[in-house]
């Protein structure tokens, strides 16, 4: 009896041992890749995708191992054990527990760590309505840091088959359209020559031509009439900025300072107006 219990609690003691051990080189190793490697490829600019997806599952091999040691010293689960070491039954392990959601999540993770269709740190949108930067990829999902500073978690599965916008993937350039109506009384030329003028002298405005729109002489900033409305005259002038921060910024500058140049110039931009009638039959006394 007193053998029996010394021997489960020598078996208990090093189960314990084994866990503790586990979690501690799992810390230490997590420390060791962000206290260097990490912060050699940051130094270096390169990309930490690939880093931090390795990083995930280096760290899911390790906890792996040390459950399949502490699963050795128990006897009803020495044969589970032996097959996590040895790692032939790993995939039909994690495939008789693991749900086939699981599963294609960790595949569309590699696939995308793999294909590159965004990284960490590219400004993406998905499904037309969530924008952010990419802040993690690992074994399940994908972390996006909106502009509110909220977190939207992603999915691997859905992320890798949905419509995605990157404003980072190959050119970061970024165009805006500033569209405006004026009214039919007002000068268009003027306000296509405004609307110009204002962008040429924004700081933040890039010049987008290439070689060969140089030597054919295109303008630097182009502006056109794009629709007559039913009370308005719509123009549109191009702005490009070097990213979609700087584009975002120029924008609202752009609708500030254009407003004001407007107001200056006597340029009507005109707003909906309805006119209210009574029938005639209505009482006198009535009213």
């Amino acid at each position: 009896m007193i053998k029996t219990l010394f021997t489960e609690f020598r078996t208990l003691t090093l189960i314990v041992i084994i866990i503790l051990l586990t979690i501690t080189i799992a810390l230490a190793f997590n420390w060791f890749l962000n206290r260097f490697i990490k912060k050699s490829l940051l130094n270096h600019h390169k990309d930490l995708t690939g880093f931090l997806f390795i990083k995930h599952i280096s760290t899911a091999l390790i906890y792996v191992v040390g459950i399949a040691c502490a699963l050795v010293q128990i006897p009803e689960f020495k044969i589970v054990g032996h097959s996590l070491l040895a790692g032939a039954g790993v995939v039909s392990l994690i495939a008789g527990l693991a749900s086939q959601q699981a599963l294609s999540n960790i595949m569309s993770g590699i696939l995308i760590v793999i294909f590159k269709p965004f990284r960490v740190n590219d400004k993406i949108t998905i499904r037309e309505s969530f924008t952010g930067i990419v802040e993690d990829i690992n074994l399940r999902q994908v972390v996006i840091r909106d502009f509110e500073n909220n977190r939207i978690i992603v999915p691997n599965s859905v992320i890798s088959s949905d419509l995605i916008i990157n404003a980072h993937l190959g050119d970061t350039k970024c165009c805006k359209m500033i569209d405006i109506g004026i009214g039919y009384s007002s000068n268009v030329e003027q306000a296509l020559d405004i609307m110009k003028e204002e962008v040429a002298k924004h700081p933040l405005h890039i010049d987008p031509r290439n070689k060969e729109d140089l030597e054919n002489k295109v303008p630097p900033v182009i502006a056109r009439v794009t629709a007559l409305n039913d009370s308005s005259v719509n123009l549109r002038v191009w702005a490009w900025a070097a990213n979609s921060a700087d584009a975002f910024v120029l924008q609202c500058d752009l609708l500030q300072n254009i407003k004001k140049r407007f107001d200056d110039a006597g340029i009507e931009i005109p707003f909906p107006q309805r006119t209210v009638t009574f029938p005639n039959t209505m009482d006198k006394n009535e009213i």
